[in-house]
Order: structure tokens, then C-alpha cells, then sequence
């Protein structure tokens, strides 16, 4: 069995400070041996990571669209942002990639609808984030289970973390798997568990945002 934290970010997304090489050190002392990297608008780090990291690593991305997040998952290049969810799903898909909704109701009221979550979409969908450690309200996270079962769709779970201490708050255990249609498999036979992180994080998240706009952003200067 394998301890996966399925939505990570490192210091290659916007909003996060994270060095890749932490990222790898704290998941060792925590046991978690295989992550996704799912940075906002970008692979680059995910695909350094996987270079150097003794555990799996999943190359993903969180695609910003008009409409919301789409998580593309086994990508070997960036999906553009800004493109609409049926282009974005399109574009993963020429990859070989599977598609996920990450926290599909956990940026909102626990009332508010997502637009990623009609009928349309989800017919293109793989995986439905139905834990994430960044989601304020619970009864958000009682409705993406929900919609996974509603829909047959396969659910997962991330720490969403964008900070080092956020690492392994939610996690699957799942069986070993090769490949896309391989983690499937193991997904759906996995076990899910999570904490939820509160509010202090995303203060965190909004530093990181300042000062990399006041400073620069040194990621972007080596892609």
C-alpha cells in the first residue's frame, strides 16, 4: 500500500513558498511516498520534482478556467489557462492525462453551485476531490462526497497544502499502480483520510502572493 497526499503545491505556484526540496524531506518524515504536484497554471515544478524525489510523484496542474479549477492529472506540459472546461478537458486528454474537479465546493458558501459540477462537465470527468484540507466548511466536503457518488465518479483527497506544515493532512491509502488507468484502479480501492487545516494557511498563501510580486518570482525566472 502507498500513502498518497494527491494535490500539493511547491514554490512554482503563485501562492506558495514551499522548495521542492522540503516538500520531499517532509514527506519522508511523514510517510508519505507518493504526492501530486498540482501547482496553479504550470508543470515545471512538478516535473523537477519527479526528477529528484524517491517516491512517486504524480505531474499535475490546477488549470484556472472562466468557470472554476480543473485538475489535469499525468500531464507532460503546462495546459494554458483562461481556456474554457471543455477546451481545458480536451487538452489534458490529448495527453493521455486524466481529469479531476478539486475541491468542487470548498472555495464557496456551502449553498453556491460550482459550474464544473453540471451535468456537461462531470460527463468528461474522472475524479472528484472529495477531501481537501483548505475546504472552511464541512458541509462542503459532505456535498463533494456526495456528488462523487452521485455521479460514479472516483473520489480522491489532497492537503491542498501551500505550506510545509499542510503536507499530509489528507491523504489515500491506495495499492501500488503503473500508470493512469493503473491509479484508477488503486484509487478506487483506496481508503481516505484528512484533517482540515482552518484559515491560518491561506493567510500563508496570501504572503507568499506579496511577496513575490514585491520581490519577484524566482521560479519564473528559470522556466
Amino acid at each position: 500500500m502507498i500513502k498518497a497526499d494527491l494535490h500539493v503545491h511547491s514554490c512554482y505556484s503563485i501562492d506558495c513558498l514551499t522548495p521542492l526540496e522540503q516538500i520531499i524531506q517532509r514527506c519522508l518524515e511523514l510517510g508519505i511516498n507518493c504526492i501530486a504536484v498540482a501547482d496553479h497554471n504550470t508543470v515545471t515544478g512538478a516535473l523537477e520534482l519527479k526528477k529528484i524525489a524517491p517516491f512517486k510523484v504524480i505531474v499535475a496542474e490546477e488549470i484556472l478556467t472562466p468557470v472554476g479549477e480543473i485538475m489535469g492529472l499525468f500531464l507532460n506540459e503546462a495546459v494554458p489557462r483562461g481556456l474554457s472546461p471543455q477546451e481545458t478537458i480536451s487538452r489534458i486528454r490529448s495527453q493521455g492525462g486524466l481529469v479531476a474537479i478539486p475541491h468542487p465546493f470548498g472555495r464557496s458558501l456551502p449553498w453556491s453551485n460550482n459550474m464544473l459540477t453540471s451535468t456537461e462537465v462531470l460527463s468528461q470527468v474522472d475524479i472528484i476531490e472529495t477531501f481537501n484540507s483548505r475546504t472552511p466548511f464541512f458541509n462542503s466536503i459532505a456535498r463533494a462526497r456526495e456528488l462523487a457518488r452521485e455521479q460514479g465518479k472516483i473520489p480522491s483527497a489532497g492537503s491542498d497544502a501551500h505550506t510545509l506544515g499542510e503536507i499530509g493532512r489528507a491523504y489515500v491509502e491506495m495499492p501500488e499502480f503503473d500508470g493512469p488507468e493503473g491509479f484508477l484502479d488503486s484509487l478506487a480501492q483506496g481508503k481516505i483520510f484528512g484533517q482540515q487545516s482552518g484559515y491560518l494557511p491561506h493567510f500563508a498563501s496570501t504572503w507568499a502572493k506579496i511577496k513575490k510580486h514585491v520581490f519577484g518570482d524566482p521560479t519564473r525566472r528559470l522556466t
